[in-house]
């Protein structure tokens, strides 16, 4: 489903360029569920980054679903990824003058793939699926951090999407939401989504199916979870 090919990325600043990714090759299959973990400038966000179009690529290749996205222009990059991938952000990223509902609708709404008929129907099935159709008509800045990111999984699920990728998704939680978040995760791959996580946690997590190892923009060494019992 992913390939990566000899991907680089390159920070350009005055006399101080960064190079966060160097030479990176990596394939991931489609209904795995995969940790990219590594210390903080490692380049798992960069990588992130670059798999879902919001970073260029200095150098390499990108094929998701059959779909070179290093060849695709803005436009075209805006509508795959509004398709093709949904996206869990560490702070949630949630519109703060729109209700939880609206929240769930506005992808619908700027990608136009779910029927407007559909529309209002899909929100509260996902809201429900993430145990908060009764937080609808809310704001989102009056629930708690891990409220909002369940509504931001519902919300990264609105095109029905097979690719979720989820930046450290838990890094603002406690151990109870972390747990919730990580048990939604879990489910969605059950449902046969593909989820690629970003995690600063090294505990083994319940259902994950590959652990990707980062150092200094290179992966340095990736392997199976196998019988994982943690949460």
């Amino acid at each position: 489903m992913i390939q990566l090919t000899a991907i680089s990325k390159i920070f350009y600043g005055e006399g101080n360029d960064f190079a966060a990714l160097k030479n990176v090759t990596l394939n991931i299959t489609n209904g795995e569920y995969v940790l990219i973990t590594g210390k903080s400038g490692s380049g798992k966000s960069t990588l992130l980054n670059v798999m879902t179009g919001i970073d260029r690529v200095s150098s390499g290749r990108i094929v998701i679903g059959g779909t070179d996205i290093t060849a695709l222009d803005e436009a075209g990059l805006t509508k795959w990824r509004g398709i093709g991938v949904g996206i869990v952000f560490q702070f949630f990223q949630l519109i703060p003058t729109l209700s939880v509902r609206e929240n769930i609708l506005l992808p619908m709404d700027l990608i136009g793939k779910i029927l407007p008929g559909q529309r209002e129907q899909k929100a509260l099935e996902l809201l429900k699926m993430v145990d908060m159709e009764d937080h609808a008509d809310k704001m989102p800045g009056i629930l708690s951090g891990g409220e909002q990111q369940r509504i931001a999984i519902a919300r990264a699920l609105a095109n029905d999407s097979q690719l979720i990728v989820a930046d450290e998704p838990t890094g603002n939680l406690d151990s109870a939401n972390r747990d919730i978040v990580y048990s939604l995760l879990r489910d969605l791959h059950s449902m046969g989504k593909t989820i690629i996580m970003v995690t600063h946690d090294n505990d083994q997590i319940a259902g994950a199916t590959r652990r990707i190892i980062m150092k200094d923009g290179r992966v340095t060494d990736q392997h199976d979870l196998k019988e994982v019992v943690s949460v």
